[in-house]
């Protein structure tokens, strides 16, 4: 094939995982926000517009009961507009309006957008794992046994990590949380899916340790493979691989989606805890440019990987969305609880002050990251 119609060719499928990136994350988006209008709808608040996108209305359609659906220029967000969001106190508003309901109804739908997003990745996990099997990892590559023990102890060429002292693994992480503290030279449980004549079968191996498991931070992979003895890839790296595992039944798989999604959550979780404590640098943060361009990476692989990152995103911002920061729904439920408890709303102008600064510093730091990945 000529030079040119190479570059091309590869120009258009550059293009396409980009679309594809952006497909997913305004997905992702566009669940949220309709976890808000059914719940407020189930709930009878009164809704003004359901919003895909930003910017000037490509398409607008109005219902009889004056709901406004849209879909908007730019496709890297969208929103679900409450009657009364912008109350100012002493004002008459509509009936239904968004301020005017009882805190709890507030609080239900605020949480609701997180859980239809967890709940739409948890779908494409159980969908993931029933077409593709689960990604485990595999040892590619093996360093050799510099003593008889690490020999007869060791893992072999080939081997798949399913569990690690008796924990099973979906994520790095799962098998970080297994070793941290161990030493090199310690025995550790690990149940495999192991390479023999008759195909593959599952063994429990006692694994030496070659090095001490003591990691830094939940990105200190290197650590993690050196410590189980698994050696460096062709063109630098570790030799390890994620490979799809089919070994579960039905009920098993479908209880191992639900765990999956549960632990991608609680990853997400001890990230934030690092990145606040400090063991973490901002710089393994990503803002919305490298996330489309990790995402357009991973999701053009194949449908497998579309899939994972999909539901990653997914639960990735129904954690986000319920952080205490101003602006995002967490801090929103914050101080509608306080407004319960007090019998009276926090100052209307004071709150939208202090989302509307949140918003800012959000933004603010979403440009940050990005510029620290680039330079």
């Amino acid at each position: 094939m000529p030079l040119n119609l190479l570059a091309a060719a590869d120009v258009l499928r550059t293009v396409g995982s980009v679309l594809l990136a952006i497909l997913i994350l305004l997905a992702m988006i566009t669940v949220h926000e309709c976890g808000h209008y059914l719940a407020g709808r189930l709930l009878r608040f009164r809704i003004q517009e359901f919003s895909v996108g930003f910017g000037p209305a490509l398409f607008k359609r109005t219902k009889k009961n004056g709901e406004v659906f849209a879909l908007r220029l730019i496709p890297l967000g969208g929103y679900c507009a409450f009657a009364g969001e912008e109350e100012e106190e002493g004002k008459e508003a509509l009936p239904g309006a968004f301020y005017r309901q009882k805190p709890w109804r507030r609080i239900l739908v605020l949480l609701a957008g997180a859980a239809m997003n967890y709940l739409f990745a948890l779908l494409l996990i159980i969908l993931s794992f029933f077409a593709c099997g689960q990604l485990q990892f595999m040892a590619v590559r093996v360093q050799p046994a510099a003593t008889s023990f690490e020999a007869a102890h060791s893992l072999q060429e080939g081997d798949v990590i399913l569990a690690c002292e008796g924990r099973d693994i979906y994520l790095v992480s799962d098998l970080m949380q297994a070793l941290e503290g161990k030493g090199a030279g310690e025995l550790v449980a690990l149940t495999l899916s192991r390479r023999s004549g008759d195909g593959r079968g599952v063994v429990e191996e006692a694994v030496a340790l070659r090095a001490d498991a003591d990691f830094a931070n939940l990105a200190d992979t290197a650590a993690l493979w050196r410590s189980l003895g698994i050696g460096e890839a062709e063109g630098g790296g570790f030799a390890v691989a994620s490979v799809s595992y089919r070994g579960f039944g039905f009920f098993q798989t479908l209880g191992r989606a639900f765990v999956y999604s549960a632990r991608i959550g609680g990853a997400i979780f001890r990230l934030l805890g690092q990145l606040l404590t400090g063991s973490l640098g901002i710089s393994a943060l990503g803002g919305p440019v490298t996330t489309v361009v990790l995402t357009a990476e991973i999701a053009s692989r194949s449908l497998q990987q579309f899939l994972e990152i999909a539901a990653y995103i997914g639960v990735n911002l129904a954690v986000f969305n319920l952080l205490p920061i101003p602006s995002l729904d967490g801090s929103k439920v914050i101080f509608t609880c306080i407004e319960w408890v007090r019998g009276k709303p926090v100052n209307r102008k004071a709150e939208a002050a202090i989302h509307f600064a949140g918003l800012i510093l959000l933004l603010a730091f979403a440009v940050l990251v990005d510029v620290l990945q680039w330079v």
